[in-house]
């Protein structure tokens, strides 16, 4: 087999294994959006662990891929957001900032693998704390400021703080 043809099936794997990797993340995140516990004006899910845990483990560019593979997924119509939901509303709704914010969170996530285990808490910390920037900020036009802080954001801090542990130890579990 000439070398060239070794090659290409060499990247043609490389591809299929990254995309069947970030479809299987997809659908992690998605199952993750399904475990809620209804809130207002933003549920909380296990999206934000799952985000954390797919950057971690799979690095930026996978996990971004994923996050966006589940963003594209929704917006196609599937029921992958939280409660089921789909289509172009969901990113144009109270929670849109949110599930922007998971590429950027992903993608910070990514560069814990590998560090020193509190190197890679203050990582998934920052990434998490990240993804309330977009969150609030476009949560803030539909509620106002105030309460966007308040129920976008200092809400979640016990379980920004829990979520971010649980996937650090689990980091730590799978490490070994």
């Amino acid at each position: 087999m000439p070398i060239a043809l070794q090659g290409s099936r060499t990247r043609l794997r490389a591809v299929t294994r990254f995309v069947g990797l970030a479809l299987l993340g997809s659908w992690l995140l998605a199952a993750s959006a399904q475990v809620t516990l209804p809130m207002w004006p933003v549920p909380a899910t296990m999206q934000s662990a799952a985000v954390l845990l797919l950057g971690a483990l799979g690095g930026p560019a996978l996990g971004l891929a994923s996050v966006a593979a589940y963003l594209a997924q929704g917006v196609a119509g599937l029921p992958v957001f939280a409660g089921g939901q789909a289509g172009i509303a969901a990113l144009t709704g109270p929670t849109a900032g949110y599930l922007l914010g998971f590429l950027v969170a992903a993608w910070l996530a990514g560069f814990a693998g590998g560090l020193a285990w509190w190197r890679q808490g203050f990582v998934l910390l920052a990434a998490h704390l990240l993804l309330f920037v977009p969150g609030v900020a476009w949560l803030a036009g539909f509620v106002g400021w105030a309460q966007a802080l308040d129920a976008g954001f200092v809400l979640f801090i016990p379980g920004t703080l829990a979520k971010a542990a649980l996937v650090l130890a689990a980091l730590q579990v799978l490490r070994r």
